[in-house]
């Protein structure tokens, strides 16, 4: 069993990893986009902030109850602070499962902004980065676990390009 949290800036293919991820394994996939998402549409009057915060308590529910099941889990979300990291290898560790994490790495702007306005966007999801100065601050402000390896895969390069190398991560 595996507990794997995908990371990355919107638009750099953490999704499109996790989903080809699951297709090929026994695993359950929480999506950050569609539990935030569902929450908005839902209940209009609540700022995106607000449900960004209880989506990520249900995406953490989730994860723990698949885990406590025996159940592999992808947590496809941005990792942007420690304690989504720390979160994560407390809940691996709780229930004997192998962390994992691979940061989807896209450092073109340009390239962002196309996929971000190519794809079908969720409500919660961003269809353009604001600013190269943002898109710059978050690619460098990107948290890893320090006491886990990790892979980061070039997703400038199609998915077949790295596919392989991040099955094999998982399964070591």
């Amino acid at each position: 069993m595996f507990f794997l949290q995908m990371s990355g800036f919107p638009g750099s293919g953490k999704s499109t990893l996790a989903r080809e991820i699951a297709a090929q394994t026994v695993v359950v996939l929480v999506d950050h986009d569609v539990v935030k998402s569902a929450l908005l549409e839902e209940m209009p009057e609540i700022n995106p902030q607000q449900a960004g915060k209880v989506a990520y308590n249900i995406d953490w529910s989730l994860v723990d109850a698949n885990l406590a099941l025996g159940n592999s889990t992808i947590l496809d979300s941005p990792c942007l602070y420690p304690v989504m990291i720390e979160k994560g290898e407390a809940l691996a560790d709780k229930y004997g499962a192998k962390y994992k994490y691979i940061e989807c790495y896209l450092d073109d702007y340009d390239q962002i902004n196309q996929r971000l306005k190519s794809r079908e966007t969720m409500q919660s999801q961003i269809s353009k980065v604001s600013s190269e100065v943002v898109f710059r601050s978050t690619l460098e402000n990107s948290k890893r676990p320090l006491n886990h390896p990790f892979l980061i895969v070039d997703t400038s390069k199609p998915l077949k390009n790295y596919l392989q190398k991040a099955m094999d991560y998982i399964n070591s």
